[in-house]
């Protein structure tokens, strides 16, 4: 753990345990992406996955983002889940219920074949577990296309707000209602492409699909 990454508010909420932060980064589906370029602060949604030690994203080739990410530029990994919206007594300590994990480093442009589509593999198996041996793999074309990043799970934390509001001791006989709006991603029943063949059944990695 180093300095960079050591909270300075709330330490009482972070932690630096990896089975914390990799639980984070499994289950948020979107990461955020930020750099510095050219003195502008970028931050750019990602679908990410992580394998062992690394996060692996991907882009388009020609992303500015990615070509600079390519180059060495530091870069900072966000992923952020909110569990509910936290209502106070006052005002201002209305607050969120959330788990998020963070990560600094510079992330290396993955060159080797087998590596690349191991890489491909474990996003499109994050997104829905069972897909990859449903779907055309990819060609040399969109592989020659897409970038592949790997970012190192080397500096990290984790910070994380759960419990009732916490009231000034003089306002908590105030007349307001206070507690916790507890919030959960909902699945919903799958829709299907409206070209799609007849006689495809909804397969089960689909139509059982959970999160967690």
């Amino acid at each position: 753990m180093s300095e960079r990454v050591r909270l300075r508010r709330k330490r009482e909420r972070g932690t630096y345990e990896r089975e914390t932060i990799d639980a984070i980064l499994d289950e948020g589906l979107i990461a955020h992406l930020g750099i510095v370029e050219d003195g502008q602060p970028i931050v750019i949604p990602t679908l990410h996955a992580r394998d062992g030690d690394v996060v692996y994203c991907h882009g388009s080739s020609a992303s500015r983002t990615l070509r600079a990410l390519a180059r060495g530029v530091p870069a900072c990994l966000t992923v952020s889940l909110i569990d509910g919206l936290v209502l106070a007594r006052a005002a201002m300590h209305h607050s969120a219920n959330y788990r998020s994990a963070m990560l600094l480093g510079s992330a290396r442009v993955v060159e080797d074949p087998a590596e690349r589509m191991r890489g491909f593999q474990t996003i499109v198996e994050r997104i829905v577990p069972g897909r990859w041996p449903e779907v055309r793999p990819p060609s040399e074309k969109e592989i020659a296309a897409t970038a592949l990043l790997a970012l190192p799970i080397d500096e990290a934390s984790a910070k994380i707000r759960g419990g009732p509001p916490l009231d000034d001791e003089d306002d908590y006989a105030l007349p307001a209602w206070a507690g916790v709006i507890p919030l959960s991603l909902q699945i919903g029943e799958p829709q299907p492409d409206p070209r799609l063949s007849d006689g495809i059944a909804v397969p089960p990695h689909v139509g059982n699909y959970r999160r967690g």
